[in-house]
């Protein structure tokens, strides 16, 4: 029997690069895709193979699925992993911005699951594995339409979950918490530059400051932690629906079903 093809998007660093060299070691056949193929190129040495994909070009989204099929006649796993945080306050981030984040993080990855699905229909056999955060269960200042994006993976990928079943698809949310890569110090970034002059530019830059203070930190999860969460969906029999994992994301999710909004708001901004 020929070895499960995989397929796993924004494979260029952190989770994605995890979980592209966890999966080639668990015995897939592994297609790494990101916009930019030089920071692949380090899991071509590895033995994985590369795909240029830009969630928001349907001809590159089209292609990757194409060329897979078109090598390995099957595409059985799909990590939708592909994504980044655009931070700011709702009355500062233009709309274009907004519609962006949407593109990459929602569309991107209900189109990729599209494209994928006729094929894993085909052998009555695949995973969807959606990276989601636990940003997709509670929330932050300044972190709207990331955690809109998420909150939205949320619900379609349950919707999706139920309508795939009959054909022995099996559709996965990961939920991380705090990983340690590039993610936020990017979003911090992000949040400086949008609200550069604007009246929320003293909280803003605070939130940033403990951001970056917490991203370049020592107590966030390594990105192996959830590869390995990944692999694990892809490989037991009956994977659960969803996984929580990562530093501080158990006692998060815990804690937002325990305590009313109000209670949480104060939890929150004292972090933050």
């Amino acid at each position: 029997m020929s070895k499960k093809v995989a397929l796993v998007t924004g494979a260029s660093s952190g989770i994605g690069y995890a979980a592209a060299i966890d999966l080639y070691n668990a015995g897939f056949t592994v297609y790494g895709a990101a916009r930019r193929m030089d920071k692949l190129k380090s899991l071509e040495d590895k033995g994985i193979h590369i795909i240029e994909l830009d969630v928001t070009s349907e001809e590159l989204m089209v292609k990757s699925i194409e060329t897979i099929i078109n090598n390995e006649g099957r595409l059985d796993i799909l990590v939708n992993n592909a994504g980044y945080g655009s931070y700011g306050a709702l009355e500062d981030v233009p709309m274009e911005e907004a519609r962006r984040q949407l593109e990459v993080n929602v569309f991107g990855l209900a189109r990729m699951s599209q494209l994928a699905l006729p094929h894993m229909r085909k052998n009555k056999f695949g995973r969807i594995i959606n990276i989601s955060s636990i940003g997709g269960k509670i929330y932050t200042p300044f972190g709207g339409w990331y955690h809109a994006t998420k909150f939205a993976v949320e619900g379609l990928s349950d919707s999706m979950r139920l309508e795939t079943a009959q054909f022995g698809i099996d559709v996965v949310v990961i939920e991380p918490g705090g990983v340690k890569t590039d993610w936020g110090i990017i979003s911090a970034d992000n949040l400086i530059k949008t609200s550069k002059n604007s009246v929320y530019e003293t909280s803003a830059k605070e939130t940033a400051d403990k951001m970056r203070k917490n991203y370049s930190g020592t107590q966030l999860s390594d990105p192996r932690v959830v590869s390995e969460a990944i692999v694990k969906a892809a490989t037991v029999k009956k994977p659960k629906t969803r996984y929580l994992v990562g530093m501080g994301a158990k006692p998060a999710i815990f804690i937002r079903k325990l305590v009313s909004d109000k209670v949480f708001d104060k939890i929150i901004k004292s972090q933050m």
